[in-house]
């Protein structure tokens, strides 16, 4: 059975560690907040000036001035800060994130993300991901295996528009783990009562495991 995505969550959320400052991407990601176990520290990061981000709020908790870079509702903690986004953006170029755990429209073998357009659709900008990927230590990828169409998500070479080259450490799937080493993709962990032959099928780019 294929992972959900509180199953995708909770497994990105056990790639948090202690002392960690860690950017969540818009969509998907935003969710590992709600999943952060218990005995963890980390701090939430977000493009637009904070860090300090704790689960997203109860109805009677929503207060429309707390916002992050998705502009969803979140709330804050005691020890939260603000900032404006110059140096929020230092903070991210200059080394200081450990991890950033974003959406995907393709994953290449060799690490190439494409996350911030598809040509000839509306977008609103390409916000602040190619910053993410080049300046972070560590980036994690939380998306569906395959697009709507059906289409395998992890490729051999990306065709649309890159985020980044060779920036991807690991992808999360609701097939399972994957990390890439040397430029090859290998699986280290299958969703429950997911089979390798299922994902070979589902996936364009060669798979080692």
């Amino acid at each position: 059975m294929a992972w959900s995505r509180e199953d995708m969550c909770k497994r990105a959320s056990l790639e948090l560690k202690n002392g960690f400052y860690c950017n969540l991407g818009i969509g998907m990601p935003t969710m590992v907040a709600n999943y952060i176990p218990e005995n963890v520290n980390v701090t939430l990061h977000s493009e637009n000036g904070m860090l300090g981000i704790g689960p997203f709020p109860l109805l009677s908790e929503v207060d429309p001035d707390i916002i992050n870079a998705g502009k969803q509702t979140i709330t804050e903690l005691p020890e939260s800060s603000y900032f404006d986004s110059s140096e929020s953006f230092a903070m991210i170029r200059g080394g200081h994130i450990d991890l950033s755990i974003l959406g995907a429209l393709q994953v290449s073998e060799k690490g190439d993300l494409a996350n911030w357009m598809i040509p000839g659709k509306m977008v609103k900008g390409m916000g602040g991901a190619m910053d993410l990927v080049a300046g972070v230590k560590k980036v994690i990828i939380l998306m569906e295996h395959n697009a709507k169409d059906g289409t395998s998500k992890l490729v051999k070479e990306c065709n649309l528009p890159l985020t980044g080259m060779s920036v991807v450490n690991m992808i999360i799937t609701d097939l399972g783990v994957f990390e890439i080493e040397n430029e090859k993709i290998k699986l280290i962990e299958k969703a429950k009562d997911v089979s390798l032959e299922e994902i070979v099928s589902r996936t364009e780019a060669n798979i080692s495991s």
